[in-house]
């Protein structure tokens, strides 16, 4: 039927594959990897009962078995989710290449803080990020250095870009039409759908403005999606959120911040267990400019961590141990 048919294990049946692209309520399109009868190229499909059973979630950017295809209606049923290479807790987006981190310069104002959980965010993802910096043409050029300068510091080189004037657009197209899915993210009103626009003048997304009274950008995108910039790559629009959530584990905040990878590079901290809080052989040292946040960030984890310990329910041992038993037992001489 025109769809490209992959291995399967033995005893099950080929699946037509495609990549999921889009997910609304409890419908996802997915785009064929091979068109269907017609040059039919994208299927509207909703999910199997057994992937909800099995704890099974589908993300834009999944690779997926389609079933029960119907070619004249462009409907078709998922029911196989294909192995993935990464996912990104938030946005959800799955099998991405390239995370690009967008903050504006002006309009909303930056906050270090803010990037730097967006950035966790990206680097805990396992991917390569980029920075850039939006609405630069807002701000005078000695501003624009010092932010840039600082973001040397933490290990990035952003790019910047104005969608008013044009700048930096054709250096920024140039790395998003490397194959695979960029993902594009940031806090709300930093000009991401504005950007997209620029790049993909077809697109036509919605653009918001700023909240006067807030300062802060307002939601235009309302869910994930994935656009073709060339052939072989895609960039995913999402919605944006201001306060992104810290890993979980305090074990892996240090790998998470290109300055204490750096650092480390050069040279061990005396104890294998350094939690690069200053303590004597740290080779990461405090004189480094997110060393505030980082030490504020672990201490928040540890805390969460060592309650979510105590308020795991212990199981009742109504039998002592025997050396306890031992410890009790009367002495008959």
């Amino acid at each position: 039927m025109g769809a490209e048919v992959g291995p399967r294990a033995e005893g099950e049946r080929a699946m037509v594959q495609g990549l999921v692209t889009a997910i609304q309520a409890n419908f996802c399109q997915v785009s064929l990897e091979i068109p269907g009868p017609g040059g039919l190229e994208q299927l509207l499909c909703t999910r199997r009962s057994r992937l909800g059973q099995a704890g099974t979630r589908i993300h834009v950017g999944d690779r997926v078995g389609l079933e029960g295809i119907d070619w004249p209606a462009g409907r078709a049923a998922v029911g196989d989710l294909l192995p993935r290479t990464s996912l990104l807790g938030r946005p959800p987006v799955a099998n991405c290449d390239r995370i690009v981190v967008v903050i504006a310069m002006a309009e909303p104002e930056p906050d270090p803080e803010q990037l730097s959980r967006f950035l966790l965010t990206a680097e805990h993802s396992g991917q390569p990020v980029e920075v850039v910096f939006s609405k630069v043409d807002l701000v005078p050029p000695a501003q624009l250095e010092s932010w840039r300068q600082r973001l040397i510091s933490w290990g990035y080189e952003p790019m910047a870009v104005s969608t008013a004037s044009g700048d930096g657009l054709v250096r920024l197209r140039e790395r998003l039409t490397q194959p695979g899915i960029a993902v594009v993210c940031g806090p709300s009103g930093v000009g991401k759908s504005s950007l997209l626009n620029a790049l993909v003048p077809a697109l036509a997304l919605r653009v918001g403005r700023v909240s006067g009274r807030l300062r802060r950008g307002r939601h235009t995108t309302r869910h994930v999606e994935l656009f073709p910039l060339a052939a072989g790559a895609l960039i995913a629009d999402t919605p944006g959120f201001n306060r992104p959530e810290l890993p979980r584990d305090p074990a892996v905040l240090p790998a998470l911040f290109p300055e204490i990878v750096a650092a480390l590079r050069e040279g061990s901290c005396r104890f294998s267990n350094c939690q690069h809080r200053g303590d004597p052989g740290c080779r990461v040292g405090t004189g480094w400019d997110r060393y505030a946040f980082y030490a504020e960030a672990l201490a928040e984890l540890q805390l969460a961590s060592a309650a979510a310990l105590e308020s795991r329910p212990q199981r009742p041992s109504n039998r002592l141990s025997r050396r306890r038993q031992r410890q009790q037992a009367p002495d008959l001489g």
